[in-house]
């Protein structure tokens, strides 16, 4: 059955072609079988009754103002927020964990930090690898999650209602700062937030429709400097809330109505074209007839067989990417600023700044470039040399350290290798996820695609784990 806005669609593209046949019966179906050099596999083409799929481009509605658009980009942009906001406010965090001051600390604190020693308490020293893991951790069980519940739940529901989770946590989060707590209490607080928000935010980027967009539009996506963190959840709010409303406001827009219900309404149409066929198969010439088959069956084993490169390949990216930042590369200190302005600045600015430009730089290349191609042993090959950024963070100015020497404590060695880092973690990844699906056969790229997507969460998972080995080595 067709909806009033479908039928109103199809009124007008009738006419429309009615005209241009002059008033002429439309042509039949016709049947016909093709061969591509590279594919031997037979590919059965049904030519549509009428032009009216053809004209279905011509005729759709625009997106006016990119209306649209816009609100997918915003709905990318509160994927990522939390996760950014909770790195980029380390200094709030760790500062609520310090221990209370008292006279005979403080002398001892002067003297070990004249001394170069570490005057962190456990809670303080081990907060960005906590927060790395509670967030990586649930956001891979969520994927795996959402891949069977996904279609018992409404996507209404599953969107808005996470969207209105998050922004509750963030209004607690900035009653929380007026809160006096004891430093495990924040703590435990802060991780059960991180949790909560994580795990909600893998249900809102569950929807079908939505994940082209957000795939695209995460990659572009990063955040400011720094700053006070009543600033910061200021605008986190204010973006969850036009978040929110936008969501509410896209299904009235004739243009996601006309794309939504051409979606639901394509297999009745095949269904309609496949009984057309039948009725006309003998009174009409067929180039060449084969039998239906059934489907072929979808084997995750056999996928992951032919993706296997890709998929550990995205999962080593990320495992390296999330090894290293934030837990290693936000202790490294300015050598150059000499406790001056920059040495406020050094870290937002070098460390998340620059690594999500370069990291939206390197995704946003593969439009217009994607070598090496996705057969190519050039790709694993860099994959793999990624490894050697482990090493050269951690011989950077990272304070305190215990073991490794300083080798590189100029800035401007931290600031190359953090470009090189970022550029090449959003280039390698979106060429992997890109050339997983597409070394599937078509009816399979939905399956490839989901398993590339929970070895990139495996490789989340995995990062957060090392991040702990990785920093007491140093």
């Amino acid at each position: 059955m067709k909806t009033g806005l479908e039928e109103k669609w199809s009124m007008q593209r009738d006419e429309k072609l009615d005209k241009e046949r002059g008033g002429f019966p439309p042509p039949p179906p016709v049947l016909i079988t093709t061969w591509c050099c590279a594919d031997p596999t037979p590919t059965e083409h049904v030519t549509p009754a009428s032009p009216t799929a053809a004209m279905t481009a011509i005729n759709a509605p625009r997106d006016k103002y990119n209306a649209v658009w816009i609100i997918f980009f915003i709905l990318g942009l509160g994927t990522l927020l939390p996760w950014n906001f909770f790195m980029t406010a380390t200094m709030y965090f760790t500062s609520r964990l310090k221990d209370p001051p008292t006279d005979l600390s403080t002398n001892v604190t002067a003297n070990s930090t004249m001394e170069g020693v570490d005057t962190r308490n456990v809670l303080e020293s081990k907060f960005n690898n906590v927060m790395t893991l509670c967030a990586m951790v649930p956001l891979l069980i969520f994927t795996c999650l959402n891949s069977f519940i996904h279609q018992r739940i409404p996507q209404k529901l599953r969107i808005s209602g996470s969207l209105t989770v998050i922004l509750v946590v963030f209004l607690l989060t900035a009653v929380f700062v007026k809160v006096d707590m004891t430093p495990m209490t924040f703590f435990t607080v802060t991780m059960i937030k991180i949790i909560c928000i994580n795990s909600f935010g893998a249900r809102t980027g569950a929807g079908r429709r939505l994940r082209c967009f957000l795939h695209d539009l995460r990659s572009g996506l990063w955040i400011g400097p720094a700053g006070q963190c009543v600033w910061l959840l200021h605008h986190c709010l204010c973006c969850y809330f036009l978040a929110i409303m936008s969501y509410l406001a896209l299904p009235r827009m004739e243009f996601f109505q006309y794309y939504t219900e051409s979606n639901r309404s394509r297999p009745s149409e095949d269904e309609e074209n496949k009984l057309d066929f039948l009725k006309n198969a003998e009174k009409r010439p067929v180039v060449s007839l084969m039998d239906d088959e059934a489907k072929p069956s979808v084997s995750v084993i056999n996928i992951f067989k032919q993706i296997w490169v890709m998929a550990l390949s995205v999962c080593f990216i990320f495992t390296v990417t999330i090894g290293t930042f934030p837990a290693v590369t936000v202790d490294v200190k300015s050598t150059v600023a000499n406790g001056g302005g920059w040495d406020m600045y050094f870290i937002p600015v070098s460390c998340f700044l620059l690594f999500n430009t370069m990291d939206w730089a390197g995704r946003s290349l593969t439009a217009v470039c994607m070598w090496p191609g996705k057969d190519s042993l050039w790709l694993p090959v860099l994959v793999g040399l990624r490894v050697v950024f482990i090493p050269l963070f951690m011989l950077c100015n990272v304070q305190p350290r215990y073991y490794l020497p300083v080798w590189f404590s100029h800035d401007a060695w931290y600031i190359i290798f953090m470009i090189f880092f970022s550029f090449s973690n959003g280039y390698l990844a979106s060429l992997c996820m890109c050339f997983g699906p597409k070394k599937v056969p078509q009816h399979e790229a939905e399956t490839a695609g989901a398993i590339m997507a929970f070895f990139l969460s495996l490789g989340l998972a995995l990062g957060a784990a090392v991040s702990f080995a990785f920093r007491a080595m140093i």
